[in-house]
């Protein structure tokens, strides 16, 4: 597929009358408050604060060992079993990401602190491995990403991802990945031998077409185009890929679905799914400080759009509800996924990961000790 024009429905955010006080490269341009912390010194009022300046800092990498990796996945409507994360934060930045309420447990906030301090488990592999060695585990498909983007920039440096998936690779244990990051075209070799064993199947987040949103919104992906090659690539290497639209957000990108859909599908995507904006916690007022200050002409408009979604609130907390929206927005959104989804062909097939062939490495010699 070309890139084209713009279709005509833009959505540009405004220019800032004072660039300088916008953290350009950030979606987050405040601190909220921690609610686990009782002393704590936030901007949550602009309006009501002379002379407030945030410092641009940037991005810290902080190493830890982690007593845990792999975690059971209790709700039943995001269509996965268990997770494991290498890193918690995340240096993308997207503003709408549900993941940000999390880094509040680790005493931190869940706006600027989510993208600039980015928690590193440095003995991932090694916990992996031994979760593993668990007799009672029987190989049940995992999840990486479930809450964090494993292929985020950190990934470049401590490449925790791709020791995950030798541990995987060795044990025969199935994967389910799903990530906006190009850079996850480096494992393309170990995803294609992994795939070939029916055990790695992959999702690419594709949020909107338009480069003028997506740098905005998040700030530190790659582009929409580098992730359609990252598509092909590895389609073209026979991984099962599928393209992830979320979250559909009304009066931003809600339009672009069919085009993401079809391009995704000239790419090689075989699958589709997506989800509707919540904007639970801190995300709720992060989400807003964002929308005003990027789209003033519209901000009222999309706001209330959300919250005609959610029974006249931004967040629904209802499993089966939740990640889909109510009312007729909400339905005209899932009209579209259903129609063109038929028309392109997505989703025609089940994919099942085969669980049959998880081994503990050195597992059968023992048995003859």
């Amino acid at each position: 597929m070309k890139e084209t024009k713009q279709d005509s429905y833009r959505v540009t955010p405004r220019k800032m009358d004072e660039p300088d006080n916008y953290k350009k490269g950030r979606g987050a341009q405040i601190n909220t408050k921690n609610r686990f912390l009782k002393e704590q010194h936030v901007q949550e009022h602009v309006e009501g604060i002379d002379d407030w300046t945030e410092k641009q800092e940037p991005t810290q990498y902080l190493e830890q060992e982690a007593k845990s990796l792999v975690n059971k996945v209790t709700s039943p409507d995001v269509g996965m079993w268990y997770s494991m994360n290498p890193y918690m934060g995340c240096e993308h930045g997207c503003i709408y990401c549900y993941a940000r309420n999390a880094h509040e447990y680790w005493g931190y906030s869940a706006g600027l602190d989510f993208e600039r301090k980015i928690i590193v488990k440095t003995n991932a592999p090694q916990l992996l491995r031994k979760f593993l060695m668990n007799p009672k585990w029987e190989g049940v498909p995992i999840s990486l990403s479930g809450n964090t983007d494993c292929y985020q920039p950190a990934e470049q440096k401590y490449r925790l991802t791709r020791s995950l998936l030798e541990v995987c690779n060795s044990f025969n244990q199935p994967v389910g990945i799903i990530s906006k990051n190009g850079g996850m075209v480096r494992d393309k070799d170990i995803l294609k031998e992994m795939a070939n064993k029916k055990l790695a199947s992959v999702m690419v987040t594709i949020t909107s077409l338009n480069e003028d949103l997506r740098r905005v919104m998040e700030p530190r992906t790659t582009t929409s185009m580098q992730r359609l090659r990252l598509i092909r690539e590895l389609s073209e290497e026979g991984i099962p890929v599928g393209v992830m639209m979320g979250p559909m957000i009304p009066g931003l990108n809600d339009h672009e679905m069919q085009r993401i859909m079809l391009a995704a599908k000239e790419h090689g995507a075989t699958s589709a799914a997506y989800t509707f904006v919540r904007l639970n916690g801190s995300v709720k007022l992060l989400f807003h400080d964002w929308l005003y200050k990027n789209f003033p002409d519209r901000a009222d408009k999309v706001w209330h759009m959300i919250e005609q979604s959610h029974g006249g609130q931004v967040n629904d907390t209802r499993f089966g509800v939740r990640m889909r929206g109510e009312g007729d927005i909400a339905e005209i959104i899932s009209q579209q996924y259903r129609k063109y989804g038929k028309l392109y062909g997505m989703n025609a097939e089940e994919l099942d990961l085969d669980t049959t062939t998880f081994r503990r490495p050195g597992a059968q010699g023992r048995l003859f000790d």
